[in-house]
């Protein structure tokens, strides 16, 4: 049973945008590695932005200066 686990930031994430994470991770793994949707488990993590940290900046900060 292939399990998937994404991560993302929580801003401006739909129920539809991620309806389409999970179909979208369920169909690439059915594609590529054969495996049956039926027993694919696709789980999405949301991250505070306060949590999540690139190049030494939170992403709260980042996104405050634009990037």
């Amino acid at each position: 049973m292939p399990y998937v686990n994404i991560k993302i930031t929580n801003e401006n994430v739909t129920p539809e945008k991620k309806a389409a994470l999970i179909a979208g991770a369920t169909k690439l793994l059915q594609e590529v590695m054969g495996k049956n949707p039926a027993t694919t488990v696709v789980v999405i993590d949301e991250v505070n932005t306060d949590n999540w940290g690139i190049a030494g900046e939170t992403v709260t900060v980042r996104r405050q200066k634009g990037q």
